[in-house]
């Protein structure tokens, strides 16, 4: 994301698919997309292919790739603080706040990634099921603070669409991507789908899949199974 003033168009700057021009997997990258067009900023798009890495874009974040953003000669290139950045600098009462009201929002689903990696990068058919009993426990973690109510809810089961309430926030930008990522790439290369018993987990991905802040700024599949094409590793015999 590069943008030369807060409040004028923001240029985000994507990692760019296959063909060196649509967008291409980068879930940080599709976070800071999601936050820019929730908080209503009107900014265009631009890919980079890292291939064929522009100088100027080289010369400006030397050693980093997108997504990154500049602002009065500083260059933020943590996901992190380009995040609380723009949460703090498009501010109500002109942008809406993004911010989860309950902190265990930002924290729910955290350890998904990192199990779906392990599990994707085996090669060990001895080790599989195993690996997929523990994604599927990080899964099942999510899918009960999902259900469970939250402080301002009744009680009984949940059935808010996203992880906060019933409205995006930061904590949905962040899972979001990663959780799409997770769903494709463990379908393509472990045959594996997300349980039809976490009922949860499947709620908040079919209402994320109805907005357009999300599907809008998804990279296409087969782009995300190219992505990890040398990553997911084949299973030994």
């Amino acid at each position: 994301c590069d943008s030369n003033e807060i409040g004028q168009p923001a240029l985000p700057q994507l990692t760019a698919g296959s063909d060196g021009e649509s967008i291409g997997n980068c879930p940080f990258s599709q976070r800071l997309f999601m936050i820019l067009w929730l908080k209503g900023v009107v900014f265009n798009v631009t890919t980079v292919d890292l291939k064929r890495k522009p100088a100027d874009l080289h010369n400006l974040a030397p050693g980093t790739h997108p997504p990154f953003l500049t602002f009065q000669g500083e260059v933020l290139t943590d996901v992190n603080k380009i995040e609380e950045y723009l949460e703090e600098m498009l501010a109500p009462p002109k942008y809406p706040k993004l911010a989860a009201r309950n902190r265990e929002s930002n924290t729910a689903g955290n350890d998904i990634f990192a199990k779906f990696s392990a599990y994707v990068k085996n090669t060990r058919p001895d080790q599989n099921r195993a690996l997929e009993k523990t994604l599927n426990k990080a899964l099942a973690k999510l899918d009960q603070y999902l259900t469970s109510p939250l402080p301002d809810e009744v009680d009984g089961e949940s059935t808010r669409k996203y992880l906060d309430g019933d409205e995006l926030t930061l904590a949905d930008c962040n899972l979001l991507p990663k959780l799409h990522v997770v769903k494709v790439v463990a379908k393509k290369y472990r045959n594996y789908d997300i349980p039809s018993e976490f009922k949860g987990v499947w709620r908040y991905l079919g209402n994320a899949y109805s907005r357009d802040e999300f599907t809008n700024t998804c990279a296409a599949d087969v782009e995300i199974e190219l992505a990890y094409r040398d990553v997911a590793k084949r299973l030994g015999k």
